[in-house]
């Protein structure tokens, strides 16, 4: 495709079409489900930027959604994932999207990035992992639609990889899913967010928060921002909350930043509520 064809391309799509193709880009894959929530507001929910109108019912928006992106795959903008979240009974809903190659070319274009993504069909758990990420961010934006929060910013996988050098000098990379800075009143709150799909081993979370230990003791973010992110793990249910909690609190070498509030573990239910909750990030030293 030449740069005149996307050009023209890109002038024949709507905002919210390129708003769509952006989160594609940014979050990896996403559902039907959660692209309406995102860009589909209905009546009760304030506008998200890229958004056009707001639809009367769910039902309406979803229909809408399905309309928008089959329009896209038409175009080879978007494909389609072979497995579908939830299964058959989820219709559409569940479909998994990614960038297809004309939209991966456009956007290359639009940002000027020399780099080609290959997108490929990942496997199921890489799937599942990516979009409870995805979740856990589009819960964030509803949050700051609704005014619970100002978000400041937000960054997503790779984008919110940290590296540093280890006391021996070897350099090592942090890797959240996500982190955010909010701010509720005069207030600003940094988060390092691990979506948890309870598919690690407890040995595999502590030498995670022992990454984290180590990227505090580097003292980067610190000498930025004058604090250190909150490392929130989401989980899925309360059972996992009290493994991965139990698993935290008995690791000697954690045991000062655990007692400092470093390390929170929530429910997925409970993640708006901690969010909005104001919760302190640590002062590290």
């Amino acid at each position: 495709m030449k740069y005149n064809d996307i050009a023209s391309l890109i002038e024949s799509l709507s905002e919210r079409d390129l708003s769509i193709l952006e989160s594609l880009r940014i979050h990896r894959a996403l559902t039907t489900a959660l692209i309406r929530r995102l860009h589909f507001p209905i009546s009760s929910e304030p506008r998200e930027s890229g958004s056009s109108k707001s639809h009367a019912t769910e039902m309406a928006a979803a229909v809408a959604t399905i309309r928008v992106l089959t329009r896209l795959e038409s175009r080879h903008l978007i494909t389609r994932m072979h497995r579908r979240i939830g299964g058959v009974r989820a219709g559409s809903s569940g479909i998994v999207w990614q960038l297809g190659a004309s939209g991966e070319r456009l956007l290359r274009t639009r940002h000027g990035d020399p780099t080609r993504r290959r997108y490929s069909e990942p496997s199921p758990s890489f799937i599942a992992h990516t979009l409870a990420a995805a979740d856990l961010a589009i819960r964030l934006y509803e949050l700051a639609r609704q005014g619970e929060i100002e978000l400041l910013r937000l960054e997503a996988e790779p984008e919110c990889w940290r590296t540093f050098l280890s006391a021996h000098g070897a350099r090592q990379w942090l890797k959240p899913d996500l982190f955010a800075i909010t701010a509720g009143g005069d207030f600003e709150h940094h988060w390092f967010i691990e979506a948890d799909n309870a598919t690690e081993h407890a040995p595999v979370i502590v030498r995670k928060a022992l990454q984290y230990q180590h990227y505090a003791n580097a003292g980067i973010h610190q000498q930025e921002h004058g604090l250190f992110p909150a490392v929130t793990w989401v989980v899925p249910d309360e059972k996992r909350q009290a493994a991965i909690r139990a698993a935290l609190d008995t690791e000697p070498k954690l045991r000062d930043l655990v007692a400092a509030g470093l390390f929170h573990v929530v429910t997925t239910d409970e993640f708006p509520a901690f969010i909005t909750g104001n919760h302190a990030s640590p002062a590290i030293p």
